[in-house]
């Protein structure tokens, strides 16, 4: 325990921000009260804390028996919004009772989803992994600067050093420490250090942690019966198609960081537990559920692969929404402090990604164009926010998010260049050696550049 619990705790710190940011973000945009967004906000841990749990236990075919996690999804941020345009605080019994929809459908689709498993080989899965990684750079950077823009001090030269102090500390930390175990929380100790010098800075919010309720349970339908009207559910629908798109990916770059390929099974296990985890938020008041990649890095940055720091992660997010002193102090962690420390394990994705994309033979056939494609179709969105906003509103939600687009685009491009027409050329081994040669440009000699060349 203890070395699990320090292991837990970087995973709590890592997704603490992704938790609160889309329930406080709908809930301040719906004008509710502080008791509210606690609700809001103690629903989301606690449904995180028991999906993590289901995840990695793994019981009764649910769960993915891997260190995953899983959380509110960002992308319902901007439907819900939209919807409240007209309707105030009126739009959370019908946001519920579609989540509560789309959390079913997530759970019934689950074994056929899994079948998409086929259509990832190392070309497809690599991408979106690498996809994933430098599509959350650009948050590690916003952390840094502040969180939003509007944000007191957002960009300010105070909060560019202390992401940049923590940053340093943590790479200090993990050169330095001899002990393995302390160079695998390292992360942690930049995290702490990076509060502590916060505090003098004026950085660190105490005001919340004197505020927060002792004890808080989570009542069922909190904000009223659910309702259910069809447009609202068809858009939550491909919110979570969206999501259960983005956890694939996720639960794959996991399996290749722990060196545990993932199969069928554990893809229909992690989507089944994804989806009562939905489900269990629209009773609750929480929102669509994803999984989490900033602890896929984590992972893969601490080199913890223990599945069961992961559950204690979960119990311990269950305990901080049913006792919400403890989750505010967690929120003592400042945003730039927590974007230092970001760039480390959303780098770390980016890796992985990488690694995987060195089993596809991108020299040979056409997967150096299926790569170089759906990263750019990936990262549009993420460079440009509004790149889609003119297009039909399921349309740009589903392109929106750049993980889901860049994916679509490999798998297309896999299914129509290496498996359409002439043959596969998906796999080295069927592509003739002399072939292979002429796209490395070797020579028959065996030299690279040499004087006899194979037409190709």
């Amino acid at each position: 325990m203890r070395r699990m619990v320090p292991a837990a705790l970087q995973h709590v710190a890592s997704m603490y921000a992704g938790l609160a940011a889309p329930p406080l973000i709908i809930g301040g945009a719906l004008g509710l009260t502080a008791a509210q967004l606690t609700a809001l906000l103690a629903a989301s841990l606690v449904v995180a804390g028991l999906a993590a749990v289901a995840q990695t236990l793994r019981f009764w075919g649910v769960g993915a028996g891997l260190p995953v996690t899983n959380g509110v999804s960002f992308a319902v941020v901007s439907p819900v919004l939209a919807a409240s345009v007209s309707r105030g605080q009126d739009t959370l019994p019908l946001v519920f009772g579609a989540t509560l929809v789309a959390g079913l459908v997530c759970f019934l689709l689950a074994p056929a989803f899994c079948r998409l498993l086929r259509f990832f080989p190392p070309v497809v899965s690599g991408s979106v992994i690498t996809l994933v990684g430098l599509s959350l750079l650009p948050v590690a950077g916003e952390w840094a600067r502040g969180g939003e823009p509007g944000a007191s001090g957002y960009g300010s030269p105070s909060n560019l050093a202390l992401a940049a102090g923590t940053l340093a500390v943590t790479l200090l930390l993990h050169r330095l420490l001899s002990g393995r175990f302390l160079q695998r929380v390292a992360i942690l100790l930049g995290l702490i250090a990076g509060t502590a010098a916060a505090v003098p800075m004026g950085k660190v919010e105490f005001q919340a942690l004197s505020q927060a309720p002792l004890f808080a349970l989570p009542e069922p339908f909190a904000f009223g019966a659910p309702q259910f009207e069809v447009p609202v559910i068809a858009t939550m629908l491909v919110v979570m198609l969206v999501s259960m798109t983005e956890s694939t990916a996720s639960l794959v770059a996991v399996g290749s960081v722990v060196d545990r390929p993932v199969d069928a099974r554990v893809i229909a296990g992690s989507l089944r537990a994804q989806g009562l985890g939905t489900a269990l938020g629209g009773v609750l008041g929480a929102f669509v559920s994803t999984a989490y990649a900033q602890n896929v890095g984590l992972v893969a940055i601490s080199r913890i692969r223990s599945r069961y720091a992961v559950t204690l992660c979960g119990a311990i997010l269950a305990l901080m929404g049913l006792v919400p002193v403890l989750g505010s102090l967690v929120a003592l962690v400042p945003l730039p402090v927590l974007g230092g420390a970001a760039v480390v394990f959303f780098g770390s994705i980016t890796v992985a990604g990488i690694r995987t994309l060195a089993k596809a033979s991108l020299a040979t056939g056409h997967n150096g164009i299926i790569v170089s494609v759906a990263l750019a179709f990936g990262l549009f969105p993420v460079a440009s926010a509004d790149f889609y906003e003119r297009l039909p509103a399921p349309v740009a939600l589903v392109l929106g998010s750049g993980i889901t687009a860049g994916c679509l685009v490999a798998v297309l491009l896999n299914l129509l260049l290496n498996h359409f027409g002439r043959g596969s050329e998906a796999n080295e081994s069927h592509v003739p050696t002399a072939q292979v040669n002429a796209f490395d440009g070797i020579g028959r000699s065996g030299a690279p550049g040499g004087a006899a060349r194979t037409s190709g």
